[in-house]
């Protein structure tokens, strides 16, 4: 038996592990209890392999594609500070009227009060449509001055033929015609139109068109001769000291117009009239209504439309006038009962 315990540890110089050496050792007849348990044990085997001196950077690097490095004094969750923030204006509504919005009674626009460029743009479209579009002037103007309008002076443009600055210009005036008179109507390429300017500016403007007949609103006889009755009674003018008479100047103001105008129903005679020229259009800005600019755009037209001849008022028609525009009418021609037609809707490109 100790020879066999002796046999078991003693290294063998052919058998590298004392696996093998155990197993040659091991006779067939060797069937006692330490022969068994020799047979039947665990063996564990456990293998390590050295890891390489040089560290494969390939691997390193693919996990840090998609984490950029962190810079000195960052850190996760931290805000930029030196970002420029912004602030919304915020408002308490305590019942007020105009809250979000402000409607001018002067020029008509409405306008957010407190918005900056809101309020700028009022204060420029309120100053063009009270006092007139800014104008500076052409080199080539058709130019009719009048003696009693001192440096005031009327502007001719034909659309056929003048230049595009022109036509821009009087575009721009047909739009702030337009905010009063309604859109897409009041030009057309075979209209004539006449601007009054005063102070650089652009305070009125007439469009004319050639036409050929027009029809004669129906006056009832008594609103004619009460027409006519407060039209001859108007009081004097002039006032005597001695011998030095001063003239006074009277502003001069549209009569009341007919009920049947006012709710723009406007009766016409079945016959149709001679007529030569078309008023589509007629407007002043309101800084300079009752100083009678539309009275010299008219009689401006009358004298330059036609080829070397003044037209009588009579050829003259105005395009379904609105109450104001029958009552500016009646006031100009004398009656009650004067030429109306139909503007026909052509776009101006």
């Amino acid at each position: 038996m100790q020879a066999k315990i002796n046999s078991f540890f003693k290294p063998s110089a052919s058998s590298p592990s004392p696996i093998a050496d155990d197993v040659s050792a091991t006779t067939p007849d060797a069937d006692d209890g330490l022969a068994a348990w020799e047979k039947s044990r665990n063996v564990i085997v456990n293998t390590y392999e050295r890891r390489s001196a040089t560290v494969d950077r390939s691997e390193v690097l693919k996990g840090c594609i998609g984490n950029p490095p962190l810079r000195k004094g960052s850190s996760f969750g931290s805000k930029n500070l030196s970002k420029k923030r912004s602030y919304t204006q915020f408002h308490l509504e305590l019942g007020q009227s105009d809250f979000l919005l402000r409607h001018c009674a002067e020029c008509g626009a409405t306008y957010a009060p407190g918005d900056e460029l809101d309020e700028k743009n009022h204060q420029s479209f309120h100053k063009d449509y009270m006092y007139g579009i800014p104008f500076k002037g052409w080199q080539n103007e058709r130019v009719f001055a009048s003696p009693s309008f001192n440096k005031n002076r009327i502007v001719m443009v034909l659309l056929e033929n003048d230049s595009p600055a022109h036509r821009n210009k009087v575009q721009e005036v047909v739009k702030m015609m337009e905010v009063e008179l309604g859109e897409g109507w009041i030009l057309h390429k075979h209209c004539k139109v006449y601007l009054s300017v005063s102070s650089q500016r652009i305070s009125g403007c007439l469009v004319a068109e050639p036409i050929k007949e027009a029809f004669k609103i129906k006056a009832p006889p008594e609103d004619e001769r009460r027409f006519k009755k407060e039209s001859s009674s108007s009081p004097s003018t002039s006032i005597k000291f001695g011998n030095v008479v001063l003239q006074r100047q009277v502003s001069k103001r549209c009569q009341g117009s007919d009920d049947r105008l006012d709710n723009g129903a406007i009766v016409c005679e079945e016959e149709a009239k001679p007529a030569v020229c078309g008023i589509r259009a007629i407007w002043v800005s309101p800084s300079n209504r009752r100083k009678g600019l539309a009275t010299r755009l008219l009689d401006t037209a009358r004298e330059s439309f036609g080829s070397g001849c003044v037209l009588e008022k009579s050829q003259l028609a105005f395009s379904e006038p609105s109450s104001l525009g029958s009552a500016f009418g009646s006031n100009y021609f004398g009656t009650r009962s004067f030429l109306v037609y139909k503007a026909q809707v052509e776009r101006f490109n």
